[in-house]
């Protein structure tokens, strides 16, 4: 299990993050150049480069033109921007082999975890049984995305995201216990290895010869990654590092042989001679001698899966397993992170669609005051509120997945929004589940209340959702930051910019008067869609104004205000998903779907209530004067409650 983690100062860290760009896991090559609106469609002629150019750590790990415009929809949103390249049409990257090759495999998978695996076992044995696991290292589930040259499948982001969504319909233990291995645990070797050290460690964790873990929550830094204890000094012979120190909470850490180790190390700067701290990443080996494990530890949910303390003493690391550069680890846990994240939201679209399916099925099947309770409207709208969550997030993680494949890089908002979406999603749908399923549901034999205890986790792990909601605003919120800077500076010569300022005051003046940016996904979204385009067009002008004049006032203390954050967060995630639902159903009308009337409709009514949600807060934080009552009263009741310890009023009774 791997928590959140940022610095001390988590706005400042945040706003380090703009500088890199999150990278792909399998490249297949730069995205062509298209227009700002393209149309709907998506057709099936999409060129994919072959996949033999996937995973090749330059392409992987090469930086964008530090000049160059994002080509990313969700920092767009906080410019006030229609950026389409990413979200429109709705990609589609297989081509007919990969198609066919994934056909070929998900069978197969599908019906391993129907027949073989026992989800229900696995949890009360808390370890997934060893016919489980020799199983799925002969379906070679362990090296998924490892190149086959290498001994792995093979697979793109796309085809990885859908058996990935087929493991989280049955079972979130193994789930967890194979994205550990590959998703985070040796995926830095993927991205940063040498030529060396991928043919060193990959074939023996594709295989399952050896498993991964990643390790970097230590007991004094989870959200707060700096706090880092953990060292690992050079020898004086510049042959290999000593490492020290401790991780928790590692998922897989009593089962791996190898591990990616995030540890202090001295660093000499350059320029001034001075001797820093900083992070560095580490591929350290269980057989190097000095690692050792705790007891498995007893937890809420995934109980299938290990979990552990892990604890270097005096590891000898050759000098050869450093990831990455020396100093660079936190580039390297960072793109790790984020190259996780669709997984995820893919993982999590397969399990509600299993619990959708139970709850369907309960409600078609039981009798109460005479009807089947299908009929009844409270449960209709439970049942439709759980699809347009399930559909939401599905989207959502091909959109991510595609993207990926096509090498675009600008996607860490996007991933970051896709892990919260989908994990508060899923808790929504399994816990509506039950409510549905009444006293049902929570007993054991249904199995639904072991999927609500795993799925508690998924908010927290792989970054929390309250950081990732800061970490969301703060990017956004930074390159619209740097827009105003521009303007600020041009201000200062308005005769040699004047075309820049008479454009900004052209649109300042829009706002003001209640006109309309000009924006429009007309001819983008399809024509039976145009009413939710222009609910989002909407959503984002009044999204953006706010974010403009939040900025104007509060300039970089931004960062400091994190009730505003939390809500600015908020309102791009249902700008985000919007978008994303809206491109997903123009390519099935415009295709012709078996159920693109469906798609319809859960697109129109996510459109008239996350348009709603946004409009809503937007006008509370523009001109609420109870919002800012609101605030500080959040902050006292807090402050009230540390002081005393606890609640601070006394019993109605007076003791």
């Amino acid at each position: 299990m791997q928590t959140a983690w940022m610095t001390p100062s988590v706005g400042r860290q945040l706003l380090r993050l703009g500088g890199r760009r999150s990278q792909p896991g399998a490249v297949f090559g730069q995205p062509q150049p298209g227009l700002a609106l393209r149309p709907y469609a998506s057709g099936t002629t999409q060129a994919v480069p072959d996949k033999s150019n996937s995973l090749s750590s330059d392409a992987s790990t090469r930086a964008k033109p530090a000049n160059a415009e994002s080509k990313s929809f969700a920092v767009g949103m906080f410019k006030g921007q229609l950026t389409t390249d990413q979200v429109f049409p709705y990609p589609s990257v297989l081509n007919e082999e990969q198609t066919q090759f994934l056909r070929e495999l998900v069978g197969p998978v599908a019906r391993f975890f129907e027949e073989v695996n026992d989800p229900a076992k696995n949890d009360t044995l808390e370890r997934v049984e060893e016919t489980t696991l020799q199983g799925l290292k002969e379906l070679g589930a362990f090296g998924l995305q490892v190149p086959s040259e290498l001994g792995g499948v093979g697979l793109c982001n796309t085809q990885y995201a859908r058996l990935a969504e087929i493991v989280g319909m049955h079972d979130l233990g193994v789930s967890v216990t194979l994205g550990a291995h590959q998703s985070i645990g040796f995926k830095g070797i993927l991205l940063f290895g040498t030529k060396a050290q991928k043919e060193k460690y990959l074939p023996k964790v594709a295989s399952g010869e050896a498993l991964a873990a990643f390790c970097l929550t230590e007991p004094s830094s989870g959200s707060d990654a700096a706090s880092i204890r953990c060292s690992a000094m050079p020898s004086p012979c510049g042959k290999y590092y000593t490492l020290n120190g401790s991780k928790i909470w590692i998922s897989n850490g009593g089962l791996a042989d190898v591990f990616t180790v995030f540890a202090k190390t001295p660093v000499t700067d350059a320029a001034t001679g001075v001797v820093k701290e900083k992070i560095t990443a580490f591929v350290v080996e269980r057989s190097f001698g000095g690692v050792t494990h705790g007891p498995p530890e007893k937890k809420m949910g995934i109980k299938a899966s290990n979990t552990a303390e892990v604890y270097f003493d005096g590891v000898q690391v050759p000098s050869e397993n450093v990831l990455g550069e020396v100093g660079g680890g936190f580039k390297v846990a960072v793109h790790i992170l984020n190259n996780g994240r669709f997984g995820m939201a893919a993982t999590l679209a397969g399990t509600m669609k299993t619990i959708i399916a139970k709850a369907v099925d309960h409600a078609t099947n039981r009798i109460q005051f005479g009807e089947k309770i299908h009929n009844f409207g409270l449960i209709q709208e439970k049942l439709a509120r759980m699809a347009m969550l399930q559909y939401v997030t599905e989207s959502m993680a091909y959109m991510l997945s595609a993207n990926m494949d096509r090498g675009y890089t600008d996607f860490q908002v996007e991933a970051a929004i896709s892990k919260i979406f989908g994990s508060e999603a899923a808790w929504k749908v399994t816990d509506e589940c039950i409510q549905i399923m009444g006293g049902m549901g929570f007993m054991k034999e249904p199995g639904v209340e072991r999927v609500l205890r795993d799925i508690r986790i998924f908010r927290i792990f792989e970054g929390t959702n309250d950081i990732l909601r800061l970490f969301v605003a703060l990017q956004g919120c930074m390159g619209k930051g740097k827009d105003l800077s521009i303007l600020g500076n041009a201000l200062k010569n308005p005769l040699g910019n004047a075309g820049l300022l008479l454009g900004e005051a052209g649109k300042q003046l829009r706002r003001q008067v209640g006109l309309s940016s000009g924006l429009s996904l007309s001819g983008v979204v399809h024509p039976e869609l145009s009413r939710s385009g222009e609910l989002a067009v909407k959503a984002l002008e009044q999204f953006a104004t706010v974010v403009e004049a939040k900025l104007i006032k509060h300039k970089k203390g931004i960062v400091n205000e994190q009730f505003l954050l939390q809500r600015l967060a908020d309102g791009a995630i249902d700008l985000y998903s919007m978008v994303v639902v809206l491109s997903r159903a123009s390519r099935s009308l415009s295709e012709g779907h078996p159920a693109a009337q469906h798609e319809k409709m859960l697109c129109d009514s996510w459109c008239i209530e996350a348009a709603a949600r946004i409009r809503e807060t937007m006008a509370a934080l523009q001109s609420d004067p109870h919002q800012q009552e609101l605030f500080r009263n959040f902050k006292s009741i807090s402050k009230a409650l540390v002081e005393r310890g606890g609640i601070v009023t006394s019993n109605p009774l007076g003791f």
